[in-house]
């Protein structure tokens, strides 16, 4: 990771971005902790370090990411980019581990397969996948089992209960994104979410790690 040209010191850039993937808090709320500890850093700059960085950690994270069940329950949610909504598509197996996510401007087939193709190829392909009724979110899987071979074929299941982790989980991200009242544009948006989903993962125990390290070491070892 690129930290040259910073007037900071690489724990603190890496300190305030965790403190904004990690707790509901505006950049407002993070520069006002700064200056309880003597340091002024502008909420402006917070947020460029965020949309800079974020991408890069869960990136990296990906490569000691556990692997997950072949049981998968997927849902999209809303998102608000630039006062318009727009649609997050995210996947959980049925021990409530996160599979992925994909941020898109619309809500059909391709934005559909776009996630299947992004989850399975980071983690296989899966033997079964729930979801809703969305006619949408179905034409996309089964795309996806036309290009498979027979035996590899996934169980498509339309069961609203057991949907319910899914959207369960949708509430962990939801009450990150609240305080921050939207998002500027689509870029900014993509890479704060994979730094709130990065943390949310850490925190769920989805990292290979020896031995027992705090989420927060976690993260910051993804920086190492």
């Amino acid at each position: 990771m690129n930290f040259k040209g910073s007037h900071f010191p690489k724990d603190v850039i890496l300190m305030l971005i965790r403190w904004y993937i990690a707790y509901p808090l505006s950049y407002r709320h993070v520069e006002e902790l700064l200056a309880e500890r003597g340091l002024s850093v502008d909420h402006a700059t917070v947020n460029r370090w965020v949309v800079k960085h974020s991408p890069t950690l869960e990136s990296k994270f990906r490569n000691t990411k556990k692997g997950v069940g072949k049981s998968w329950r997927m849902d999209e949610t809303y998102i608000k980019v630039k006062g318009e909504w727009v649609y997050y598509y995210r996947a959980v197996d049925k021990e409530g581990q996160t599979i992925d996510f994909y941020l898109s401007k619309t809500r059909d087939t391709k934005a559909a397969l776009t996630f299947f193709d992004k989850a399975i190829t980071s983690n296989g392909v899966p033997s079964k996948v729930n979801m809703d009724k969305s006619g949408a979110n179905l034409a996309g899987l089964q795309h996806v089992n036309q290009e498979l071979p027979n035996t590899e074929q996934i169980v498509i299941r339309q069961v609203k209960y057991l949907n319910n982790m899914i959207e369960q989980d949708h509430r962990a991200i939801k009450r990150m994104v609240k305080p921050m009242l939207g998002f500027k544009n689509f870029l900014c948006a993509e890479a704060t979410l994979a730094g709130i989903e990065l943390y949310h993962m850490l925190r769920k125990g989805q990292n290979k790690v020896k031995g027992y390290l705090p989420t927060w070491e976690q993260f910051y070892a993804l920086a190492a």
